[in-house]
């Protein structure tokens, strides 16, 4: 397989000797041709499967003819907002116009519009009459059911129901796509495919038995009595079990959205392979600023897919899946070695990490006991029997690519799941002697009791004693080393009573905080629907939340210190 960038244009199909595409790929994002940016991913994978695949990124939005440069697909036309939330992109927590687009050439703004998916699949349906069109990345995974939108402060029907489009993929999507250009190909049908929904019209919706199927609450029940978003956050967490989890329906008025069961994570082999097809680890020549996303995690290494947490303010366990999923030790070294030879490169391996670096390794789903589980989350509120952990592996990692020529460091800035670590001493051990670059930035996000719960955060304790055992192996190791916490302000139950206990303690700790997180509620997360409907996720009791601008300042002055 020639190893080049995927085409953008006419000249470029040319140079392939393509007189057609069967795929175009539309992306909110400048196309960097690498592992960590969507576009690229899913455009590999097609590409793998001896398809004929282009992609037009950030075009005008304004203007049919910007998508038509080489022509329309013979099977299908795939939209993504990119690799965020196109409104997490454009705005602040303080719903500002943010100042810098990091996917964006030069980081300019302006590049993409907001609700990225909704724009860029009313474009692409207007410029190829006929064609069918997919949704997928996070935007669309995480705005597949009725939503609140924090910065239109709004609830939300489905995506599918505002774009017009034929079917969403949520999740990371490699094996959605792979069956849906094999049936587009066939001319078979679209439905039923693991990890994709498709809003069904009137007819079908009147017809069907969906006896087999949970019922979330409707659009119109949401709307209704804000407590239904609660009931809905609950109901489809439930069934996020790839093995045991049912499929969802929500009627939006006569017409129902069904949400198939999430696709199955990759084995170890797969996601070798994933990582492993000819990117060109470089954004597209055409360029001729940086891409700021790409200048900070060029020189990382994703290891690890997936995160068993189960954090409610994060979206990445309804997106990348509570099951994980590890690349094997040989591909990571490969991937290591070839970044090495990379003009970029200077001696330092940024990341070897994913959802969670520590987390690498580790194994759950095996178990039959997996098969059934209902569960969120597989460290709240403890740390299930059925999450094989294996820090040994990743010690094992870290200590090959260290070892590399060319390799003088190797740090670890992915997250680091505290509670975990603490029952492995020999890998913070190994963190602190080795991967830490003088500064192991950690997330406790707030530390009052009624806080974490909400969060599902392990609290005080574990923050202490990690804090304690990291300073205990840097002294050890002769380095003056510090931890650097992150702190999240305005947390749904959180007022100025329950921050001051992070005062206190970043106050008798001396700690002046580098940078402070003021929550914003992601679609579709548990936080998102406790902040809409002003009630606890758990109990259904009302909670403070703090909502305006000049009722956030003071939490944020309070973790500032002043």
């Amino acid at each position: 397989m020639k190893n080049d960038f995927l085409p953008m244009n006419s000249a470029e199909m040319k140079a392939r000797g393509w007189a057609e595409l069967d795929v175009l790929l539309i992306s909110g994002d400048a196309y960097v041709d690498h592992p960590s940016f969507a576009a690229a991913v899913i455009g590999r994978v097609l590409e793998a499967e001896g398809l004929r695949v282009g992609i037009i990124a950030q075009p005008d939005w304004n203007d049919p003819e910007s998508l038509l440069p080489m022509g329309a697909p013979r099977l299908f036309c795939g939209v993504t907002a990119g690799n965020l939330d196109s409104m997490l992109a454009a705005y602040t927590a303080a719903r500002r116009k943010r100042k810098e687009d990091s996917f964006s050439e030069g980081g300019a703004v302006g590049k993409r519009p907001n609700m990225a998916t909704v724009v860029y699949s009313q474009l692409a349906r207007r410029a190829f009459k006929g064609v069918p069109i997919i949704l997928g990345g996070i935007e669309a995974s995480l705005r597949r059911t009725v939503h609140y939108d924090y910065w239109q402060d709004k609830l939300r029907p489905s995506i599918l129901q505002d774009s017009k489009a034929d079917l969403l993929v949520y999740g990371m999507g490699e094996c959605a796509i792979r069956e849906i250009a094999k049936r587009l190909s066939n001319g078979e049908a679209l439905a039923g495919i693991p990890g994709t929904a498709r809003l069904l019209g009137g007819r079908e919706t009147a017809e069907r038995d969906f006896s087999d199927c949970t019922e979330l609450p409707s659009f119109e029940a949401c709307k209704a009595n804000k407590a239904e978003l609660i009931r809905l956050a609950k109901l489809t967490e439930r069934e996020q079990n790839p093995y045991c989890g049912r499929p969802l329906i929500q009627l939006h008025g006569a017409r129902a959205l069904r949400i198939e069961p999430p696709a199955e994570p990759l084995s170890s082999s797969e996601l070798d392979r994933v990582y492993e097809l000819p990117y060109m680890y470089a954004p597209h020549p055409s360029y001729k600023e940086p891409i700021p996303a790409f200048t900070m995690i060029r020189e990382s290494i994703t290891v690890v897919r997936g995160c068993g947490g189960g954090c409610s303010f994060c979206g990445l366990g309804l997106h990348q899946g509570r099951f994980l999923a590890s690349r094997s030790e040989e591909s990571v070294v490969r991937e290591a070695e070839a970044l090495t030879t990379r003009n970029y490169f200077h001696g330092t391996i940024t990341d070897l990490g994913g959802p969670t670096a520590n987390l690498y390794g580790c194994r759950n789903g095996d178990s039959p006991a997996c098969k059934t589980c209902r569960r969120a989350s597989c460290l709240y509120p403890s740390v299930c029997p059925n999450l094989k952990t294996n820090p040994q592996a990743a010690i094992r990692l870290m200590r090959r690519v260290r070892k590399l020529g060319r390799v003088k460091h190797v740090f670890i800035q992915s997250g680091i799941r505290m509670e975990l670590a603490l029952a492995h001493p020999d890998y913070i051990r190994e963190l602190a002697a080795h991967h830490v670059s003088g500064h192991l930035k950690v997330a406790p996000e707030h530390l009052h009791p009624n806080v974490v719960r909400r969060m599902r955060k392990p609290g005080k304790e574990v923050f202490d004693a990690f804090r304690a055992q990291f300073e205990q192996f840097s002294c050890a190791a002769g380095k003056k080393q510090y931890i650097v916490p992150y702190f999240i302000s305005n947390f749904p139950g959180s007022t100025q009573s329950e921050m001051k206990v992070v005062e206190g303690y970043l106050r008798d700790a001396r700690w002046k905080l580098q940078q402070v997180q003021d929550f914003i509620p992601l679609p579709m997360t548990p936080a998102a629907a406790m902040y809409y409907s002003g009630l606890d996720y758990e109990t259904g009791e009302p909670i403070p939340v703090i909502r305006g601008l000049a009722e956030r300042r003071p939490q944020m002055r309070q973790l500032k210190g002043g």
